[in-house]
């Protein structure tokens, strides 16, 4: 489909459904989870309320959201600068491969380039989405040899 006059803008708690619906989606399509309404609702809403949690970005044409964005940060004391880690990336299906991504994409990558404090753009991206690593590619990131290691912690209402 055509994303004619698409434009981004952040987001507004007004849009914390449809956020929380394409969070849900993303985590079935890559992870076959399902999160859990009553933990993903509120996650989004905290964020939206709380810009040093991080910021979302909506994809809009034609008055309806059909991709997000979001960035969270880390302070490296190497680089003495923010790092913006893209996560919940997410394009409606109807939307994909006609750009919305790489217009979010250069969207932020414009902000924190403006931003003084920001020194870079990371993201992690399942090891076997060779397609999405060509997209990160062509819009000119790099490949690290980094693994992203984790210690979740589990339990009725928490990650």
């Amino acid at each position: 489909m055509a994303t004619r006059n698409l434009s981004i803008r952040e987001a507004t708690p007004a849009d914390a459904e449809i956020i929380a619906d394409f969070n849900s989606r993303i985590a079935l399509e890559t992870e076959g989870m399902h999160l859990p309404p009553k933990v993903v609702k509120p996650g989004v809403r905290a964020l939206l309320a709380d810009r040093s949690k991080g910021r979302y970005w909506v994809a809009e044409t034609d008055s309806r959201v059909v991709g997000q964005i979001m960035v969270t940060y880390e302070w490296s004391d190497w680089r003495n600068g923010m790092i913006w880690w893209i996560q919940s990336v997410y394009v409606h299906g109807e939307y994909r491969r006609s750009g919305v991504f790489s217009t979010l994409y250069r969207h932020v990558e414009s902000l924190a380039r403006q931003d003084p404090q920001v020194c870079g753009i990371r993201l992690y991206v399942e090891r076997g989405n060779a397609r999405a690593q060509r997209t990160y590619e062509s819009l000119g990131m790099t490949r690290t040899d980094y693994r992203v290691m984790q210690s979740m912690f589990t339990g009725d209402d928490q990650c």
